[in-house]
Formats: structure tokens, C-alpha cells, sequence
């Protein structure tokens, strides 16, 4: 089914998607992450599908791989952001009982 006039190629939807992809890598969503495995599979159907020429489902595919990909860099942020939450409670217990041990 070669695609429509009303369906035009998503190259800029294939740009955003792999801007998001290297953001999330960037940011150290690492290859085994299961979102970016996601949008890593989503992103290689939609560029089979541009090449076959089928521009709605390529558009589909990209716009669910960048949300995938968005969403590893979400989770990857938060975890670093949970484990620097956790250091700084570790550092005030600390400096709680240096405190204590000069009263």
C-alpha cells in the first residue's frame, strides 16, 4: 500500500524520535532499559515503514518511540534524582550527629 496525500512522510517526526532517543541515552538510559528497548524496536518499524512507504503507521511508530524514549529519560532522571535525595538525608544524619557528639 503505497501511502497518501494526506498521510505525508513524518521526517520530522523521525528527527524528534531520534533526538529523544539521544537524549535519553545522554542522560544514561542504558541499552537494557526496558522504555528505551521500546522505542528502540517502535523506531526501527517506523523506519521500515517510511521505507515501504507507509507514512501513517512510520508517523505512529515514531511518535510512540519518542514517548517511549521520553519516558526512559524520565525514569533514569528520577532515579538519579531519588539516589541524590538519599545521599543529602545520608549527609544530614551525619552532620545530626557530629552536632550531638559537641553537646
Amino acid at each position: 500500500m503505497v501511502g497518501c496525500a494526506s498521510d505525508p512522510a513524518p521526517i520530522e517526526q523521525l528527527r524528534l524520535t531520534e533526538q529523544a532517543l539521544s537524549q535519553a541515552r545522554s542522560v544514561g538510559a542504558a541499552e537494557q532499559t526496558p522504555e528505551l528497548m521500546q522505542a528502540e524496536h517502535k523506531f526501527a518499524a517506523a523506519v521500515a515503514a517510511m521505507k515501504d512507504e507507509h507514512y501513517r503507521e512510520a508517523r505512529l511508530q515514531a511518535e510512540q518511540a519518542e514517548l517511549d524514549a521520553r519516558l526512559a529519560e524520565a525514569r533514569v532522571l528520577n532515579e538519579k534524582s531519588r539516589q541524590e535525595l538519599a545521599e543529602l538525608h545520608r549527609r544530614i544524619a551525619r552532620l545530626r550527629e557530629q552536632l550531638g557528639a559537641f553537646q
